[in-house]
């Protein structure tokens, strides 16, 4: 049926038209995240392309892995602690999410037994409108749910006012095909969502849509919009022409099979309707043939010329995404030389630190929001949080330093007296020492360790 003809019955087809408002997403952005959807899922080939390599599976797969590689996130406060333990349940999802589409939202859900969060996938979510610094104020989302034979979704909208106050509107369809939304029934149709009402004006102000954006950093290389890319995006183009040589090199291997070369009249019907031969070994040729009479014909592989380019493909992707360099093309590294080695280590570095700091915002936005909804939701225990404060992210050993390393440099510049061994100390524990009150709380508390330190040391700067 044409969504036109949703107006002459209670069905709706989209959510641009149940919500009443426009996307402000542009038709090539939509065109892009639908492709950068696809690049990652899709696994059957077509006649132009074979995803077999399912590189996007393997570039957000290796990225996800490095930045938590070493991950801990813990807090004193008991409900900001509780939230942390949440966040690492769907942190893997989030950042695979976020790869993929550019971004997702967490979404916090308070249940009698705490706080737990769900990712809300780009192409579940719409952008209505953002403020003068491209942060998303009015946004809708989707949620599905199957229920024997019916689709149940939820639809909600959340936007923000000037005043930071927080306005949210839920509507629920149910429909019995996934080509539509269906029709709206009432919220208290599944028992999920009987607590909802239609229209939630919060109390105090949240100042965000009560969601938190997990977003990409990089620049949107599509249209240049505020919209986030996959991490992918800039490799797309290269991603499809690999898709379209593992076709082409099948073909080649299918094309490769001996033929015997024969006159047409061999590969026609007889009267009698018996088989004809099979032209995957049978080729036919329309001519004399006396002339031709059976030639074999086998042409040679050109497996060679298809490897080198795909290596070329993957080592560009590496260097447009700054992935360590043989990551994905495995090139061995005596064919590389010391300068490209440590470069595209530095540049995995980074990008491995642009993704953490992602995390880690997004870790902090996370707190800070659950504070001031759990409160609203008389959630036990809920407390407002000072998420610079109160939450510690450590990234361990991993791609970002050497901790242990680190650890050294201090101990020999406390050997040097260069710096005090409380200094050395309040990083290592993560302590504050900018006060003399704060060192001499470091001192008492580490006197064994501090004397073990200066043991030997000549102690002439008056420490």
């Amino acid at each position: 049926m044409s969504v036109f003809s949703a107006i002459f019955d209670s069905r709706i087809y989209n959510f641009e038209q149940a919500f009443g408002v426009k996307d402000s997403t542009s038709r090539d952005m939509r065109a892009a995240i639908r492709d950068w959807n696809d690049l990652y899922y899709n696994r059957e080939p077509t006649k132009d392309e074979d995803p077999c390599q399912r590189l996007p599976v393997a570039i957000v797969s290796k990225l996800t892995k490095t930045s938590f590689s070493e991950y801990t996130a813990t807090s004193d406060n008991a409900f900001a602690s509780e939230v942390l333990d949440a966040l690492d349940k769907i942190r893997k999802k989030a950042m695979q999410n976020a790869l993929i589409g550019g971004e997702c939202f967490l979404k916090p859900i308070f249940t009698g037994s705490g706080v737990c969060f769900t990712s809300i996938e780009r192409q579940n979510f719409l952008v209505f409108g953002r403020n003068e610094m491209d942060e998303i104020t009015d946004i809708g989302t989707a949620e599905r749910t199957v229920v024997g034979k019916y689709r149940y979704t939820l639809l909600e909208r959340r936007h923000v006012n000037h005043a930071g106050y927080l306005t949210i509107e839920s509507r629920l369809y149910r429909s019995e095909s996934e080509q539509t939304l269906g029709v709206e029934v009432p919220l208290n149709a599944l028992d999920k969502y009987a607590m909802l009402s239609p229209v939630n004006v919060l109390p105090k102000p949240v100042w965000s849509i009560g969601l938190i954006s997990v977003k990409t950093p990089l620049e949107n290389c599509v249209d240049g919009s505020p919209d986030s890319v996959s991490v992918y995006a800039p490799a797309a183009g290269l991603i499809h022409l690999i898709n379209t040589n593992e076709a082409q090199i099948n073909g080649e291997f299918e094309r490769g099979k001996s033929r015997l070369i024969v006159s047409a009249d061999m590969m026609e019907h007889g009267p009698d309707g018996r088989k004809r031969l099979t032209d995957e070994v049978f080729t036919s040729v329309d001519e004399d043939p006396e002339s031709i009479g059976v030639t074999i014909f086998s042409p040679a592989f050109r497996e060679q010329s298809f490897l080198a380019r795909k290596t070329e493909y993957l080592r560009n992707i590496e260097s447009l995404i700054g992935l360590k360099r043989g990551l994905l093309s495995e090139v061995e590294a005596a064919e590389r030389t010391a300068t490209e080695v440590t470069s595209s280590a530095g540049d995995y570095n980074l990008t491995i630190i642009d993704f953490q700091e992602m995390w880690t915002a997004a870790v902090k936005e996370a707190v800070r929001v659950c504070g001031i909804l759990g409160q609203m939701y008389k959630v036990k225990g809920a407390t407002v949080v000072d998420p610079d404060n109160d939450v510690t992210i450590d990234w361990g050993n991993g791609i970002l330093y050497d901790e242990d390393k680190t650890w050294a440099d201090y101990m020999a510049m406390v050997a040097a007296g260069m710096i005090r061994p409380e200094i050395a100390l309040a990083w290592k524990f993560n302590l504050p020492w900018d006060t003399p009150e704060e060192i001499e709380a470091i001192r008492q508390k580490y006197m064994p360790e501090i004397e073990s330190m200066t043991k030997g040391m000549v102690m002439n700067n008056g420490w």
